[in-house]
């Protein structure tokens, strides 16, 4: 039931929204946040889950059409700004957080040394199984990158640092937890709101300091864009703030706007402020 044009206004097309949303959000999208959004406004949403750049790289070329994309990282949404990139974002405001963390299989061999002993320390031990993303489709595969070379440093252990250049340890960003899950991994890079989603435990990273921004914006040539606005409009309310902050994603205290202002919904403007 979206919103209806204002009088003299195009009509918007409303319908199911089509949102493109970072792998990490997607069990937090299917038990909490595709339900809240239907109750709230009677819509319902289609759910497109992975890895924040490889999404974008699909809007570019066409495999997926948009309405709202939710990306865990704002160099996503640069990927698809400026007409070089097809204009197909022109603005997205930054919306919440989650922090970086190791999440364990607590029926590991290692799981009582996890929690115990510093997280650095023991990845690096013979045996150990863990588990990242691309950091070619996935901002949460970089940050691990970014993660293990500061502690390398600042730790002084170049074991650290050589976990990096294996690529056994490289998997999508939808499949990581479910491995992690089924004892084909021991521990693995998550954010704290797919590690809250999924109910397995983690540590934090200690030393370093890590963590997804999440974004939100609607994409150019939306098929239903008074669907997308209300959804972004029910994602920055308190009912949704109060949703995502049970299950590990905060919210900052008030949206951050990039891009041109000016391009944003009419309907929109007032809530992003």
């Amino acid at each position: 039931m979206g919103a209806p044009a204002p009088s003299g206004a195009s009509p918007k097309v409303s319908g199911p929204v089509v949102v493109l949303s970072a792998g990490s959000l997607e069990t937090i999208m299917k038990t909490a946040v595709e339900a809240g959004f239907h109750a709230a406004t009677g819509d319902t949403v289609t759910d497109i889950s992975g890895g924040s750049t490889g999404l974008a790289e699909d809007i570019k070329s066409g495999v997926h059409k948009a309405d709202v994309f939710w990306s865990a990282a704002p160099t996503a949404d640069k990927v698809l700004m400026g007409a070089a990139n097809g204009d197909w974002v022109s603005w997205y405001v930054e919306f919440a957080t989650s922090t970086l963390v190791l999440g364990y299989n607590p029926k590991s061999k290692f799981a009582s040394t996890i929690k115990t002993e510093p997280w650095w320390k023991v990845i690096t031990k013979p045996g150990f199984r863990l588990g990242r993303t691309n950091p070619v489709t996935d901002p949460k595969g970089r940050l691990a990158i970014a993660a293990l070379r500061e502690a390398a440093t600042k730790y002084h252990d170049p074991a650290l640092a050589a976990i990096v250049t294996k690529k056994t340890t490289i998997f999508t960003e939808t499949s990581l937890a479910g491995r992690l899950q089924s004892g084909q991994l021991d521990a693995g890079f998550f954010y704290a709101v797919e590690a809250s989603a999924a109910h397995f435990p983690t540590v934090p990273l200690t030393g370093v300091s890590e963590h997804a921004s999440y974004t939100l914006t609607v994409v150019a040539k939306a098929p239903h864009p008074a669907t997308a606005d209300l959804f972004i409009t029910w994602m920055l309310s308190p009912a949704a703030k109060k949703l995502l902050a049970a299950h590990g994603l905060t919210e900052l205290a008030k949206p951050v706007l990039f891009g041109n202002a000016s391009a944003v919904p009419e309907s929109l403007r007032k809530v992003i402020g």
